[in-house]
């Protein structure tokens, strides 16, 4: 969000974009405001957006009618950003209440992943940066990928899905845990945003209980797909379009840097996961969870 002055407004005005717009919708629908009259009109507004894009039916950058300001990048491509917002969104409401085409959309952000050796969405890369977890994963990366389209099981699971989806979801959850998890299955942050040193997520000192939390309940999604999840060699997976054509390494202590032991939650990893899940569902706060002393 921005006040200033455009080519557009000569009188400073306030101007947004669209990724501010659905992110502060997703949080009124994450906290029980979903049936405001405001936040059905923002519902509706966000599933009128979808257009079709070079990627497929997707959302990409409008810009603001007042400001005319956009985003970077080419105008016919899609978000990420945007997309993987609004799927997020949108999974969070009943059924009944979701608009057509969210498979076809998540499929589309999906292809993203598939393709990233020959096209690239500007300022949009699959490296290391994608791959590796900044906190809170609210940016465009493999936390925040994962758990937008894994909110629609049919995309792996029956008689709609498609192979190449399921071998993505494969690839993307093994590199979620190889460039995150460390040997002994715990979250130690390499990458925050400013402003959160005050939890556990906010620091790289030690292992935090809160981002434990959330890969596993990323995880939890893609159970069935465990087996394909450890067979995928994070090696073998190339680059973004003008990388150097080889995926990076992982940087985290106790792996060797070659180390894809893909890392599988044990039953106590599991049953800390649905605690901490279910006290964050509760109304239970970010601190409660980070200051439960477990970093199991």
């Amino acid at each position: 969000m921005s006040y200033s002055t455009s080519r557009l407004a000569p009188v400073p005005v306030w101007g947004w974009l669209l990724c501010d717009t659905h992110a502060i919708v997703e949080v009124l629908v994450r906290y029980g405001r979903g049936q405001d009259r405001r936040v059905q009109v923002a519902l509706a507004q966000m599933g009128a957006d979808l257009a079709l894009t070079a990627q497929g039916r997707a959302r990409p950058c409008i810009p603001h009618s007042a400001t005319g300001f956009r985003g970077p990048g080419r105008r016919m491509d899609l978000c990420p950003q945007l997309t993987l917002e609004a799927l997020r969104t949108f999974g969070r409401l009943p059924a009944h209440r979701q608009p057509d085409g969210l498979l076809e959309t998540a499929r589309v952000l999906l292809r993203v992943w598939q393709r990233r050796g020959t096209e690239k969405p500007y300022m949009f890369g699959h490296g290391l940066d994608f791959k590796t977890i900044k906190w809170p994963p609210a940016w465009y990366g493999v936390a925040s990928v994962l758990d937008a389209v894994g909110r629609y099981p049919a995309l792996w699971h029956g008689a709609d899905a498609k192979p190449a989806d399921r071998r993505a979801f494969a690839e993307l959850a093994a590199c979620l845990v190889v460039y995150n998890v460390d040997a002994r299955g715990r979250v130690t942050p390499r990458a925050v945003f400013r402003w959160f040193e005050e939890f556990s997520f906010g620091q790289k000192a030690q292992p935090s209980a809160f981002a434990i939390a959330q890969v596993l309940t990323i995880l939890r999604h893609f159970d069935e797909l465990t087996a394909d999840i450890r067979a995928v060699d994070v090696r073998s997976l190339g680059s973004s379009r003008a990388g150097t054509g080889a995926a990076q390494p992982p940087r985290l202590a106790g792996r060797t840097a070659w180390e894809v032991r893909q890392t599988t939650p044990d039953r106590q990893h599991r049953r800390t996961t649905l605690r901490m899940s279910r006290s964050i569902a509760g109304g239970g706060s970010a601190n409660q969870v980070v200051n439960s002393g477990d970093t199991t």
